[in-house]
């Protein structure tokens, strides 16, 4: 059994409170393209929703996945990293935030092999030029209880959260064949990154229409 969970809610204070997972880019919802590329690679997805900021009918269409609240509503994402683990049957889950688009189906698929794999590791997490990636990375049930004990003290990084825990590093080297234009771990914070996302959408779509005979 492989698990993945799509953290799609979050306030998005830099989106006007918007939620970024049901953005459209091309024909698809960047949440459809997530849901899309994780079909061939795990057995479930869940989705989970901040529910103070995502009325849970905008996520009535999301095919097999299923839609679960935060616990902790008011933790950010490691709030939401806490209800996937709690909820996620597997021992290692592949855990999304909902505004990454280009994410590919090959790509998540090693990382999560990485993740079943490195089982001295309680994580494997990117790690680029820009920092680290702890919301597109693996993590095992055995940090359940210390995200736990960061939530009641407050402490919600969730890039300090790795502090805690014995990570696999996924070095750019590495990443290096999974990302040949950079837009691999391209996020979607602002009306800005949407734009530059749409556009990046639009060469991508454009690069393979020039390459059909």
């Amino acid at each position: 059994m492989s698990t993945a969970a799509i953290l799609a809610g979050g306030q998005a204070r830099r989106f006007g409170g918007r939620t970024k997972a049901l953005l459209p880019l091309g024909r698809q919802r960047i949440i459809d393209r997530l849901l899309l590329a994780l079909g061939v690679v795990v057995d479930d997805v869940l989705v989970v929703m901040n529910a103070q900021h995502a009325p849970e009918r905008e996520f009535l269409d999301l095919g097999n996945a299923t839609v679960v609240r935060d616990e902790f509503p008011n933790a950010g994402p490691l709030g939401g990293l806490q209800r996937a683990l709690t909820v996620s049957p597997a021992p290692c889950t592949l855990v999304l935030a909902g505004d990454m688009p280009f994410l590919t189906r090959r790509f998540l698929a090693r990382l999560l092999e990485l993740g079943l794999d490195e089982t001295a590791a309680d994580a494997v997490v990117p790690r680029t030029r820009d920092g680290w990636h702890p919301l597109c990375a693996c993590y095992r049930a055995s940090c359940l209880q210390r995200i736990e004990e960061r939530i009641a003290r407050g402490e919600l990084k969730t890039s300090d959260l790795l502090r805690d825990l014995k990570t696999r590093v996924l070095t750019d080297d590495e990443l290096a064949s999974y990302n040949p234009d950079g837009a691999l771990l391209f996020n979607v914070n602002t009306p800005t990154d949407y734009a530059r996302a749409l556009s990046i959408g639009a060469y991508r779509v454009d690069s393979e229409s020039a390459r059909e005979p």
